[in-house]
C-alpha cells in the first residue's frame, strides 16, 4: 500500500513542478538533505505523521523526519535554533515572528475545534454555567488561553461572574486532578480529553462528560466569524521561500488528513508508533471528534485576520503588535 501512495506522490510532483513551471514559479533545484516536520501532541500532527511514514515528501529530501514538541516555549527554540523546517503551530505565533521580521509564512490552517470543556457537575452543559465556578485549564499566555478569555468576556462571565481559573502544569497534572476529584471541570485539548474519559471509566470514578466544544460556543458567541482558525503548519525561515516545496507539502499534507479522517483506526495505529505514550483507543477517539480540515492559508485570510483583529484589541503583542503582510499568507 505504502508503495502506491509514493508513486502517487512521485505523479503529483511531477504534475505540480509542471504547472509551477508554466507560472513562473520557483521550483527547488534539487532534493534537500533533510527536512524536519515536528508537531505536539494534537491531531494537527497526525497527518506529519502519515507524511513520514509514506514517503509523502520523498522527492523533496534525502531523509524526512517527526520530531514532537511539548510545549509553545519549546517549538519557539526549535524554530529560533532552525532545528525544524515545517511545524505545526498556533496560529499566531507565525504571525509574532513574521511582524518580528522573521520570513517565515503560516501554510495552512487545518485544526478548527479541539478544546472542550469537561465536567463532573451536572449542573454544567453550557459555558454559561460554569459562572463563578472552578474550572481548571493548562492555558496560561498561548492561544487557547486568549480564546478562552474573550469567549468568557463576550459571555459577560467577567469580574464576580468569572470562573475561577486554576493552572495544571500540563494535561497530565490535569487529568490527575480530574480523576481524584481534586478539580471538577476543565478546558482541555484533544487527545487529552479522550484519554481522561477512557482512563475515568476504567478506573469507575464519578461521571465526566463533554459540556461543549470551545468552537460551538465561539460559533454562537460571535455569529458574525463562526469559524475558529487555531493551528496550521508554518514554514520556518530555511524554506518558507521554496514556493515549490510549500505547495508540494500542503498538498501532501491535505492529503494525509483527508486519509487520517477517513480511516481514524488505521491512522490511531500509525501514530501511535511516534506517540506510544498515547493509547491507540484515544488516539482514534481523538481524531473522531476534532475537526481536521485542512485549507490554505491565503484561502482563509479573512478568518485569520478576523481572529488576528479580535486579539489586537485586547493583547496586541499576542499576534505582533499588527496584521501579517499578505506574502504570509501561504502557501
Amino acid at each position: 500500500m505504502w508503495e502506491s501512495l509514493r508513486a502517487s506522490y512521485r505523479l503529483a510532483r511531477l504534475g505540480l513542478l509542471c504547472a509551477l513551471l508554466g507560472a513562473g514559479l520557483s521550483v527547488s533545484a534539487a532534493p534537500r538533505e533533510r527536512l524536519i516536520l515536528a508537531g505536539p501532541t494534537a491531531a494537527v500532527s497526525f497527518p506529519l505523521i502519515h507524511m513520514v511514514e509514506t514517503g509523502a515528501l520523498a522527492e523533496w529530501a534525502g531523509t524526512v523526519q517527526f520530531r514532537h514538541w511539548k510545549s509553545p516555549d519549546q517549538l519557539r527554540v526549535l524554530l529560533a535554533k532552525q532545528e525544524v523546517d515545517f511545524s505545526a503551530t498556533p496560529v499566531n505565533l507565525p504571525a509574532i515572528m513574521a511582524n518580528r521580521g522573521m520570513p517565515v509564512r503560516l501554510l495552512n490552517v487545518s485544526v478548527w475545534g479541539l478544546l472542550w470543556f469537561i465536567s463532573a457537575d451536572p449542573d454544567v452543559r453550557t459555558v454559561g454555567d460554569l459562572a463563578g465556578k472552578p474550572l481548571l485549564t493548562t492555558f496560561q499566555r498561548d492561544l487557547p488561553a486568549l480564546l478562552l478569555e474573550r469567549l468568557l468576556d463576550a459571555q459577560g462571565l467577567s469580574g464576580e461572574r468569572a470562573p475561577a481559573l486554576r493552572y495544571a502544569r500540563d494535561a497530565q497534572d490535569a487529568i490527575a486532578l480530574l480523576l481524584t476529584g481534586e478539580a471538577s471541570s476543565a478546558l482541555l485539548p484533544e487527545p487529552s480529553v479522550s484519554l481522561l474519559l477512557a482512563q475515568n471509566a476504567r478506573q469507575g470514578g464519578a461521571a465526566l462528560h463533554r459540556v461543549q466544544s470551545l468552537e460551538t460556543a465561539w460559533r454562537e458567541t460571535f455569529p458574525g466569524h463562526p469559524d475558529l482558525p487555531q493551528a496550521g503548519i508554518m514554514a520556518n525561515t530555511g524554506v518558507a521561500d521554496d514556493r515549490a516545496l510549500g505547495a508540494a507539502f500542503v498538498r501532501a499534507y491535505d492529503h494525509s488528513a483527508r486519509w487520517c479522517k477517513a480511516e481514524p483506526a488505521a491512522c490511531a495505529r500509525l501514530v501511535h508508533k511516534h506517540l506510544d505514550f498515547l493509547p491507540v483507543e484515544a488516539i482514534e477517539a481523538s481524531i473522531r471528534v476534532t475537526r481536521l480540515e485542512s485549507r490554505e492559508a491565503r484561502a482563509v485570510r479573512p478568518d485569520l485576520e478576523a481572529l488576528y483583529g479580535l486579539i489586537l484589541q485586547h493583547n496586541p503583542e499576542a499576534v505582533g503588535a499588527r496584521l501579517p503582510d499578505t506574502g504570509f499568507y501561504g502557501p
